[in-house]
């Protein structure tokens, strides 16, 4: 499905469409990317999938702060999904510098390639990337990840990551949605 725009519009439908996906194709791990939370909200009545939240790394919008509430950690954790916090593989470290020096890193160069399918596609990517390298879903299955650009869900994918070391031998299967 292409959506005419991007954005948080397509959040409700994006979330359908990935669940109603992992069900069809009996896919048990679904990555979701919800810097507050609210997206990740609408997956918590999900019982018999292995459903991870990936937030914004600490200090991403301000220095010792995170976006997400503990209250909203906590009601997420408590319906049996996962919630990663931790650096962003394809920003991360080499924006530090980037931003320092100036120029530019080859993992901006990924990004900012991923990002011609869109900012969500981008998402997924770094999100099931992320995932993985914390433990939280098998090497070398495909799993269902969910973006967006900026804020809510606009682009579902099916994926089979790698570690971040060999993140070029990251497959993006098959797209489910995301915005023109």
């Amino acid at each position: 499905m292409y959506f005419k725009e991007s954005g948080k519009i397509n959040t409700e439908r994006t979330l359908e469409l990935a669940v109603k996906v992992a069900e069809e194709r009996n896919i048990r791990n679904i990555v979701v990317a919800s810097g507050s939370g609210s997206t990740a909200k609408f997956l918590k009545d999900i019982r018999d999938k292995n459903v991870i939240c990936v937030t914004l790394a600490t200090g991403s919008k301000e220095p010792g702060k995170n976006k997400m509430s503990k209250a909203v950690h906590k009601e997420l954790t408590d319906s049996g999904m996962k919630v990663l916090t931790t650096t962003h593989v394809l920003s991360g470290a080499e924006r530090g510098f980037s931003k320092k020096f100036g120029g530019i890193s080859p993992i901006e160069i990924m990004a900012y390639t991923l990002k011609m399918f869109g900012q969500g596609t981008k998402v997924c990517v770094e999100i099931s990337v992320m995932a993985l390298d914390a433990g939280l879903i098998p090497y070398g299955e495909p799993i269902i990840a969910i973006g967006g650009s900026s804020q809510g869900a606009d682009t579902a994918v099916i994926i089979t990551p790698n570690h971040a070391n060999n993140i070029l031998d990251t497959k993006i299967n098959e797209i489910i949605c995301k915005p023109i």
